[in-house]
């Protein structure tokens, strides 16, 4: 029997293929995405981290076991050191002023993104927030994931993809899976439409955001 999470996943299959297979994925791989670009990327995404981990801490509050809280709690951990380290390192690689590192004018997928997050938080529903986190982790593994690939020399690229395909990260991945799998399968109807809807607009967000880095306008 087919699990939510991928019942979820099929039903947004065209957005979700665009992105996992975007432009930008393919350059990355090949250390080619122009510095311009790889910058303003990195300036948007930067200012999910906020609203990133609010949401985790929701997905804390709301989950209906310790063990799954604890689960969240370290993955909080690695993104405010980790990933928030690499953000840093690779500012000063790009030549970021500070003020872009920490006020830049948001574009609008990137505020479609934030206010998403910031709506299943408040909702207040354990499977609403698995399927905005199953997402922006998920999609992010089956980009990434590619064991037979070359990394790039260039540091802002190669950590970029290996955090996102480690197998730390392929680990919770599965285990995120499992959840949004385990809560939808208890939820009630109601419940579920409203987390297949915010998966969905998760992924129609993740495509416009790949897709926006490239516009010199945004």
């Amino acid at each position: 029997m087919t699990g939510f999470s991928e019942q979820l996943r099929a039903d947004s299959r065209a957005d979700w293929d665009a992105a996992a297979r975007h432009r930008f994925v393919d350059e990355i791989f090949r250390g080619a995405v122009a510095d311009d670009v790889m910058r303003r990327y990195l300036v948007q995404d930067y200012q999910f981290i906020d609203r990133f981990v609010a949401l985790i801490g929701a997905a804390i509050a709301t989950a209906d076991r310790f063990e799954s809280r604890v689960r969240f709690a370290q993955f909080a951990a690695m993104i405010t050191s980790d990933e928030n380290t690499y953000f840093l390192r690779a500012f000063d690689k790009l030549g970021v002023p500070p003020e872009q590192r920490l006020a830049p004018r948001l574009t609008a997928p990137t505020r479609a993104f934030q206010d998403l997050m910031a709506e299943a938080a408040r909702a207040g529903s354990y499977v609403g927030c698995l399927a905005v986190l199953g997402v922006a982790e998920w999609l992010y593994l089956d980009w990434a994931d590619r064991p037979d690939a070359t990394l790039p020399d260039d540091f802002v690229h190669a950590e970029w993809i290996t955090l996102h395909n480690n197998d730390g990260f392929r680990a919770f991945v599965t285990w995120l899976r499992g959840e949004l799998d385990r809560a939808g399968a208890a939820a009630d109807e109601q419940s579920r439409a409203r987390a297949a809807g915010l998966f969905r607009r998760a992924v129609a967000c993740e495509r416009d955001f790949f897709d926006h880095v490239y516009d010199d306008a945004a």
